[in-house]
């Protein structure tokens, strides 16, 4: 038969109070601090259509496209139908990757203000309005401000 001491059932319980304790105290601390999360939001769409770059990156991508497009046209009159397909593909490629670069260099500069602006009020999360139904700071002004340079 099984002999139990009175000694070790006590430590269980002990540890076991120990242990509930813990994660009874350190739940609501949690849920409270994620409550105090101060929260920005931004209109990122309108923040890219109205960068000061955005019309010069657009020319450019334009004049990518009519090169590649030119290209095509003047390359692949002698080609057979697998090899047009392997050469537009190839262009393609070239034009996502100039998209890249162009457009990239725009969401960089609006990422970077962005933080400026949510590191100077102290918000800690920044979310794109179309996400948010309720509630946030919206920043997107300051964000415009900053990147516009006023």
């Amino acid at each position: 038969m099984l002999k139990i001491n009175i000694n070790q059932v006590r430590n269980i319980f002990v540890t076991l109070f120990f242990l509930f304790s813990i994660v009874i105290i350190a739940q609501p601390s949690t849920t409270y601090a994620a409550a105090m999360t101060p929260i920005g939001v931004v209109n990122y769409q309108l923040l890219v259509q109205q960068h000061p770059d955005m019309a010069q990156a657009q020319e450019k991508y334009k004049a990518a496209a009519k090169q590649a497009q030119d290209d095509f046209n003047a390359k692949s009159a002698k080609m057979n139908d697998q090899e047009k397909q392997s050469y537009y593909q190839q262009l393609q490629q070239g034009l996502q990757q100039k998209q890249e670069e162009i457009f990239g260099a725009i969401h960089d500069k609006i990422n970077a203000a962005v933080k400026e602006v949510a590191d100077a009020k102290g918000l800690t999360i920044v979310l794109d309005k179309s996400q948010v139904v309720y509630g946030g700071e919206d920043i997107t002004d300051d964000v415009l401000k900053k990147i516009k340079g006023k």
